[in-house]
């Protein structure tokens, strides 16, 4: 099931001059961000993304970016998970 977050506020970036389409970010993004798009990735659903970084560690060219584990979905899991407070780096919570 894909979920949304908070709407403009994910730091996932995207250089199409660096991708060359091999389609690892589709294979390894959990909530479908990506998709192809006249042979290179292109973003789907920016605001799906959980900033978990999987596409950007996989991505052998440099192509994508994105600072893992400080989006709200990070401070979500945290909070339930670890210390039971919601933290994270943007002024929502």
């Amino acid at each position: 099931m894909k979920h949304h977050y908070l709407k403009d506020v994910v730091t996932l970036q995207l250089n199409k001059d660096k991708c060359t389409g091999c389609g690892i970010c589709l294979d390894v993004c959990p909530q479908e961000v990506f998709l192809l798009e006249n042979k290179k990735a292109a973003i789907n659903d920016r605001d799906s993304c959980m900033e978990c970084g999987a596409c950007a560690i996989n991505c052998q060219f440099g192509a994508i970016s994105v600072r893992n584990g400080v989006g709200c979905a990070s401070a979500i899991i945290r909070g339930k998970m670890v210390d039971g407070e919601l933290v994270c780096d943007c002024d929502c919570c």
